[in-house]
């Protein structure tokens, strides 16, 4: 797969089925979803809902593409946005109204989902309180050098939007400059979920789900490479005068918010390669 992220990405506009022998498991139970807790929901009024990290008191960490959109390209408004840490069966760990938005510049909310958008698909949440240390730790991010090789991923989705779903383990397959891939196990709502190392302890946060592709007919989940990203998101939050960006033109139906309605607004691309 050494060029593989080079060559043409295709729209294709049929969905995928669950991957075979995936060890993906609700959080049922309080315990199972032990440590968990800071992976939550991101409520979008009545538009539907992504995946989120909190990765500091008052931060979410989620995909770009959530805070737009996917018909006019144009960014919600902060009080559009409800986030629910560990939500399980209508019940949340903490729910936080959100006071500011911060999306990635290099992000173009109303072009096609290419490798360049994937590298910045990337948006904080400021929670109007923080919740605190002694109610829940954020998870720290992975700053460390990204190799190929296990990690895992904790997510919503449509068809298990009331609880979190953990695949305890896939693998990164391959990295092409600030693109990731992994064969985990995503599906429409999971945008915006953090993929996890598990290098030393509790895990950290290595990427963030962007998008769903095929090789080669097997489905594969794409991330970014975060560390350079995440200071230019929080000088942008400390901007009031910061506001996300509409560029590009609609090319394809945009990824991934999860709904119960059949017009998902997820969408699909074929990554061709030898």
């Amino acid at each position: 797969m050494k060029h593989l992220l080079a060559l043409s990405i295709l729209c294709i506009s049929v969905g995928f089925g669950q991957a075979q022998g995936t060890d993906l498991k609700r959080l049922d139970t309080k315990n199972e979803a032990r440590g968990w807790e800071a992976v939550g929901r991101i409520d979008i009024g009545n538009s539907g809902f992504c995946s989120g990290t909190l990765i500091a008191p008052d931060l979410v960490l989620t995909a770009a593409h959530c805070i737009y959109n996917r018909t006019t390209g144009i960014a919600y408004d902060a009080k559009d946005f409800v986030f629910q840490a560990g939500l399980r069966d209508g019940k949340a760990a903490a729910k936080r109204e959100i006071v500011g938005v911060a999306a990635h510049e290099g992000y173009k909310p109303r072009a096609a989902l290419t490798v360049e958008n994937v590298t910045h698909d990337v948006a904080l949440l400021k929670l109007k309180s923080p919740i605190p240390f002694s109610e829940m730790d954020p998870f720290a991010l992975h700053t460390d050098v990204v190799k190929k090789g296990p990690v895992s991923v904790v997510s919503y989705g449509r068809g298990r939007a009331d609880a979190q779903s953990r695949q305890r383990e896939c693998q990164m397959i391959d990295r092409q400059d600030d693109v990731l891939v992994f064969d985990c196990d995503v599906t429409f709502g999971s945008s915006g979920a953090p993929v996890f190392s598990h290098l030393n302890g509790r895990g950290r946060v290595v990427s963030v789900v962007s998008g769903m592709a095929e090789i080669r007919g097997e489905k594969v989940a794409l991330g970014m490479y975060l560390p350079p990203l995440i200071a230019e998101l929080k000088t942008k939050l400390r901007s009031t005068s910061y506001t996300p960006s509409i560029s590009g033109t609609p090319k394809v139906r945009r990824l991934g918010v999860g709904t119960s309605r059949n017009d998902t607004g997820a969408k699909f691309i074929k990554l061709g390669g030898s």
